[in-house]
């Protein structure tokens, strides 16, 4: 993991929630201008067809991104929201190591771009891209409300 004080201002990134847990990215490179890790896929990944669920890259891209976009605002004390994500689905797959890089391809004052790509690393063939618009925002506090079961809703 890239070290540093910009690193410092973001939450611990080993300490992912459920549905980040479940879609199964493991970083093991990040900083301001590049972002790398990767996905062991596997049936828990899969649609009802047995192939990779599209989501499952949408979520790695849209991920690893915004991850890149706040290490690049965190000196700051800023963090990047993304408010747009096209992700192009290429190949399927069923199960393997995939490889998922990002970089920016803009960083400005209040946005910022960024491309993903994801490989099989069995043979680098392209399984997803994409590209995520993101916002330089200020961060706003933790929430304390409690989740609301949708039984409890009139």
């Amino acid at each position: 993991m890239h070290e540093g004080k910009a690193l410092n201002a973001l939450p611990d990134l080993s300490q992912a929630s459920a549905f980040m847990r479940a879609s199964g990215l493991q970083l093991t490179e990040v900083g301001p201008e590049r972002v790398v890790g990767y996905l062991d896929l596997g049936p828990e990944h899969h649609t009802p067809w047995g192939m990779v669920h599209g989501g499952v890259y949408t979520t790695a891209i849209e991920s690893a991104a915004s991850v890149g976009a706040s290490v690049a605002v965190a000196d700051r004390g800023q963090i990047a929201v993304g408010v747009n994500n096209t992700t192009d689905f290429l190949r399927s797959a069923a199960a393997g190591r995939a490889q998922v890089t990002a970089a920016p391809i803009y960083q400005g004052r209040t946005q910022q771009l960024w491309q993903v790509e994801i490989r099989r690393d069995s043979d680098g063939a392209l399984l997803a891209r994409g590209q995520v618009r993101l916002q330089n925002v200020e961060p706003r506090p933790a929430t304390t409300n409690p989740v609301v079961h949708p039984s409890s809703v009139p």
